[in-house]
């Protein structure tokens, strides 16, 4: 008789709270609090969390991740040049697209 055991560890995006917060990227609230979990699986179903990662926020608009503990940086309100929404990179105003990225200004 043989059997056949699949299973693993997989990891899972876990939301840490509901609250939306301002992105430091793009500017707009659009953040939430996640965090990333390892999780015993059988199957492919997560059964038994292992480890828990840090947390970070993730925009839902501009799909940029920050690591939670940095300081907001406030530059794409007043600095010098404005930055990416793709990648958060500063960009020349005169340029259409980022130069980093290649997405839209």
């Amino acid at each position: 008789m043989f059997f056949f055991f699949i299973g693993g560890i997989q990891p899972k995006k876990v939301d840490v709270d509901k609250n939306i917060r301002l992105c430091p990227v793009c500017g707009l609230s659009q953040a939430r609090l996640k965090r990333i979990d390892h999780y015993l699986s059988l199957f492919f179903i997560p059964l038994v969390p292992v480890k828990r990662g840090p947390t970070f926020l993730e925009c839902e608009r501009c799909g940029a991740v920050v690591d939670e503990t940095m300081p907001p940086d406030y530059s794409h309100t007043g600095g010098a040049f404005p930055r990416c929404p793709a990648c958060g990179r500063e960009v020349d105003r005169t340029f259409s697209y980022c130069p980093y990225c290649g997405k839209r200004v």
